[in-house]
């Protein structure tokens, strides 16, 4: 893989236009994926149906697991490849990216097919036991998991490898294509082509597809890159590159964790909430995808300023590094709190665009939204100091950030906070949760950081200079 080509922005780019170059596209592209989830709520809102509603919120999370799986080969991958490609060490890169595509996808077809064969099992495990709403999800799930499973997760790992290669934009194209494809396609399955009662097959067979063509897309943009160096996915580099698969697993597991965490705490909560009432269930649903704008724009920021930290960490070139955090760090959490003043401010406007029909669910859904945006700020600190770790293969700090923001932490704060306050104290956990993880990630940074100052003070003191040698992060 020749790399020459695509340096300039990592190198020689101003930071923060570099930053803005990477990270927009795959905001735009996060943001089109929130629109059409909205989309399918909002479409699936119109039949009128708490059950359907509720359906759809209680398959989320396993449907997200298939983004745990291409984040875990995606960014793991394309964090050891951004090093690579700093160090210009073109043979673990391409070992990078062969493991990365053939460990998703087996990885994607195991976890489809466990699915298919367990799916009823898998709905009662998600909170969807009652009777009206336990059909309605099974279908759903085995249209977007069992058979279009394959196509989200390897859509979202090309996506993720092309962005750490620099080639952030045709990434963003590939993804956001596929998104407004389903919102073109959902009102046609649902309303036209599909009889009444199966709003949430159209819905389904229109994301599935959707997400094919996103596939399609980025496959084509992968085989023939044009003046763009190609991945390279052969078997062959697999067995050669054992170690550089670890160094991949590594990196990736972070993101993985927190993607999976987030759905099983997801999961948990619709399935404690499901206690009081289909209601109570589907205001929470729509509440979180609301909510979900911000995290979702934050974790594009991060998720696009990660290659630029990782081939600056590759490059040895610190101090540029530092400045790639910092304004990472700066420009996600200032917008987290754009984002939550408007939830704030407009929730009772947003929550009813999806809810009008079912007044006590829109009036639970406004009061949930106004709790959960309140982490949205600590939430993006801790998200982005995650992303430095990762970015610098830092396995054991990212993981145990990750896992203490969704699953240790959360979980049983539910279960507290849910016995003190009844159905909102469940709600409340969250934010709370969010607010002590941003607290430990402040820590471990500076924890780092200090590591950094001293080094320094340790190279100038060798090296008898003041200004001349970078700034160092410790291996």
């Amino acid at each position: 893989m020749n790399y020459n080509k695509e340096t300039d922005l990592f190198e020689n780019t101003g930071v923060f236009p570099a930053l803005l170059r990477l990270a927009m596209p795959t905001v735009a592209g996060q943001i089109i994926l929130v629109i059409y989830n909205m989309a399918d709520t909002f479409f699936v809102g119109l039949a009128k149906s708490a059950s359907m509603l509720t359906a759809v919120t209680v398959c989320m999370p396993g449907f997200m697991f298939l983004s745990a799986i291409a984040n875990l080969f995606g960014i793991g991958g394309g964090s050891v490849m951004a090093r690579a490609m700093g160090s210009d060490n073109k043979e673990r890169g391409d070992h990078a990216t062969s493991f990365a595509f053939w460990g998703c996808l087996i990885a994607c077809l195991c976890y489809s097919g466990l699915v298919f064969l367990f799916r009823d099992s898998a709905i009662n495990l998600l909170g969807g036991t009652h009777p009206d709403v336990h059909a309605i999800a099974v279908e759903y799930i085995t249209i977007t998991v069992c058979v279009g499973g394959v196509f989200t997760g390897m859509s979202v790992l090309l996506s993720h490898l092309l962005r750490s290669q620099g080639r952030s934009v045709v990434a963003g194209i590939g993804i956001s294509m596929g998104g407004i494809l389903n919102i073109a396609l959902d009102p046609l399955f649902m309303f036209y082509l599909l009889p009444a009662g199966h709003e949430t097959l159209g819905a389904a067979v229109a994301t599935a597809l959707a997400n094919l063509f996103s596939l399609v897309f980025l496959s084509l943009v992968t085989l023939f890159p044009g003046k763009s160096p190609r991945l390279r996915f052969s078997l062959s580099q697999i067995s050669g590159g054992l170690g550089v698969g670890r160094a991949v697993i590594i990196s990736g597991a972070p993101a993985c964790a927190m993607t999976f965490l987030e759905n099983t705490s997801y999961a948990v909560l619709d399935k404690l909430m499901a206690f009081y009432g289909i209601q109570a269930q589907a205001a929470v649903g729509v509440a979180k995808k609301v909510n979900m704008l911000s995290h979702c724009i934050v974790r594009g920021i991060a998720q696009g300023g990660l290659p630029l930290i990782a081939y600056n960490y590759g490059a040895q070139n610190y101090r540029r590094l530092s400045r790639a955090f910092q304004y990472t760090c700066s420009l996600a959490v200032g917008i987290a709190l754009v984002c939550m003043a408007a939830n704030l401010i407009f929730a009772r406007q947003l929550i009813e665009i999806f809810i009008r029909s079912q007044p006590e669910a829109a009036e639970l859904s406004v009061l949930f939204l106004r709790i959960l945006c309140i982490g949205g700020p600590f939430s993006a600190l801790a998200y982005t100091v995650i992303s430095f770790f990762q970015a610098l293969g830092k396995g054991v700090q990212s993981t145990a950030l990750a896992v203490l923001r969704k699953g240790l932490l959360d979980i049983p704060m539910m279960f507290l906070l849910g016995a003190l306050l009844p159905m909102k104290g469940l709600v409340l956990a969250t934010p709370v949760t969010d607010i002590i993880c941003c607290i430990v990630a402040a820590i471990m940074l500076v924890h780092s950081l200090h590591k950094v100052i001293l080094l320094k003070k340790a190279t100038k003191a060798k090296s008898g200079t003041s200004g001349m040698g970078n700034d160092d992060i410790p291996q």
